[in-house]
């Protein structure tokens, strides 16, 4: 009896941490006038002033701002669009992740988009908190209109490093599209794993999609291996439509990353992805 009393007052005991522990593999979406982390000194419109530098609190629940500060595009060149010249934001995530076995917070700002582009424009910028809050690099990651973090936003490829998971959609009535950014933390710089694309398809006769997973494989240091799959699956309706209705099939598309030691960056095994989005590419 005694010893049955005793594990229930250390499951009572373990329990708030336990809580925290699976709160903190959470993505938040707080209040921008909230303190950070239950500090009292510093709230979370401190952290994006540092992104958005007079942004203020405006009608509606919204904050707006002029246009960010110079942030450098995570597909590298000139290949993201260009900021909004106004920011109207309705809130901001937030992230806890490890980089370098120190702990850190990962911020999304979706900014929206400026009149001269198609797609989106959201800086993830990353913060030491401890002591003063530091901003110690920021990056778009947008490739489409709408960018969030994906489910899971993060994976662990190392006992003190996580990577960061990021997704860009747009819809149409009837097709899907998504970016989806695979980021590493490392020195406390965002360096890009990959960037995979995927598209959905919603019609009368069948529906196909092309949900993305990722696996950390174990055997290499300092980094783990890491595996990404997207499951390509057809599923036809049964329903009586106009189009010919495609027999059901699924298929894996896998690529393997790997830390690449001379080249300081992690490495695939195969263009798999590549010539998937060059097919994806034929059905738009």
């Amino acid at each position: 009896m005694i010893s049955i009393l005793c594990r229930f007052m250390l499951a009572c005991l373990l329990l708030p941490c336990l809580w925290a522990a699976a709160l903190a593999q959470d993505v938040s979406f707080p209040e921008l006038s909230s303190a950070v982390g239950g500090r009292q000194d510093v709230t979370y419109l401190d952290l994006a002033k540092m992104v958005v530098p007079d942004l203020k609190a405006g009608a509606n629940g919204f904050y707006v701002g002029s246009a960010p500060i110079d942030v450098r595009d995570i597909l590298g060149g000139e290949e993201g669009g260009s900021p909004p010249e106004t920011v109207n934001l309705p809130n901001a995530a937030a992230l806890a992740v490890k980089a370098g076995g120190k702990d850190r917070l990962a911020m999304l700002f979706d900014l929206g988009q400026s009149q001269d582009s198609a797609e989106g424009f959201a800086v993830l910028a990353l913060y030491d908190l401890a002591g003063k809050p530091k901003l110690l690099d920021a990056v778009n990651v947008a490739v489409d209109r709408l960018t969030s973090f994906r489910e899971p936003a993060k994976v662990s490829i190392a006992a003190g490093d996580d990577a960061i998971v990021t997704t860009s959609t747009h819809f149409n009535s009837n097709q899907g599209y998504a970016g989806t950014m695979v980021i590493m933390v490392r020195n406390d710089r965002f360096s890009l794993i990959d960037a995979i694309y995927t598209f959905d398809e919603n019609y009368c006769a069948y529906r196909r999609t092309q949900n993305l997973a990722f696996q950390r494989l174990g055997g290499q240091k300092p980094y783990a291996r890491l595996k990404a799959t997207v499951t390509d699956a057809t599923v036809p309706s049964g329903e009586s439509c106009d189009e010919v209705s495609p027999k059901a099939s699924s298929q894996d598309i896998s690529v393997t990353y790997r830390w690449d030691k001379a080249k300081s960056r992690y490495v695939r095994n195969s263009d798999a992805f590549e010539k998937l989005s060059a097919e994806n590419a034929k059905r738009f």
